[in-house]
């Protein structure tokens, strides 16, 4: 399930999940590009393992095209794409986001994956190969109350998945998606509203294995979709939910 010699974009990959796959990635020989909006986050994630960083905000096509062509210049090719960076909206009544808030969720969740098909295809079409790993998640499967708009924002995010997974197969480019349960990372407080005990407790009480999900867990899981292993996978949408969507 190695990744040596590949070379990845990993977006939003200074803290939380994104962390975690860079992390998993290096570790199994994959040359890495930390792509963020904290720069400094992600130059420090990058010195660690030896990789790459760039500042960058996925909602602005300016930047996919200085990505793209930092990519290029480092390695020659982009062997893996995972679109990882994400937001949310506080929990409040579907009615009650604020226009606002609802352009922002939907262009660092839907428009990211779009704008970097703009720029990353080509890359991976020319080469014959590539993996395009988007990270959606279980709300997009199972939706929660007073989330509708990351809701309906990830459940984009499975279908487009899916739409660019048939499309891009006879170029030689899979697609895959994780759909992760709610993790220990900066936007726990987010989903829950408050983080508080009581929270944490009615949130955990809707995963059967009974923990979130760990940037340990996503960085496995993320490897092997985006390693030779998964040659025939394509077009998936993986839960590593503990078992959330049953």
């Amino acid at each position: 399930m190695g990744l040596t010699g590949k070379t990845a974009i990993v977006t939003g990959g200074a803290s939380g999940f994104g962390k975690g796959i860079v992390e998993v990635f290096a570790r199994e020989g994959a040359q890495v590009l930390v792509a963020d909006l904290n720069g400094d986050g992600a130059a420090e994630v990058a010195a660690q393992v030896g990789g790459h960083a760039a500042q960058m905000d996925v909602a602005r096509d300016s930047d996919w095209a200085a990505l793209t062509a930092q990519a290029l210049d480092a390695w020659g090719r982009i062997d893996i794409l995972v679109n990882n960076a994400g937001i949310t909206h506080l929990p409040q009544p579907m009615e009650e986001v604020s226009e606002d808030e609802f352009d922002r969720v939907l262009s660092v969740n839907a428009k990211s994956v779009y704008l970097s098909a703009r720029h990353v295809v080509p890359v991976m079409k020319s080469a014959g190969s590539g993996a395009i790993l988007n990270v959606a998640s279980t709300a997009g499967v199972s939706p929660r109350p007073n989330l509708n708009w990351y809701n309906a924002s990830k459940g984009w995010m499975i279908t487009a998945t899916k739409a660019m997974a048939v499309e891009l197969a006879p170029a030689g480019v899979r697609v895959n998606c994780l759909n992760p349960v709610a993790g220990e990372t900066p936007l726990l407080s987010s989903f829950m509203g408050e983080d508080t005990p009581e929270r944490r407790a009615a949130f955990l009480s809707t995963i059967p294995l009974g923990r979130f999900s760990t940037p340990q867990d996503m960085g496995e899981a993320a490897c092997f979709l985006c390693s030779d292993a998964a040659s025939m996978i394509t077009g998936v949408g993986l839960e590593v939910d503990g078992g959330r969507c049953i």
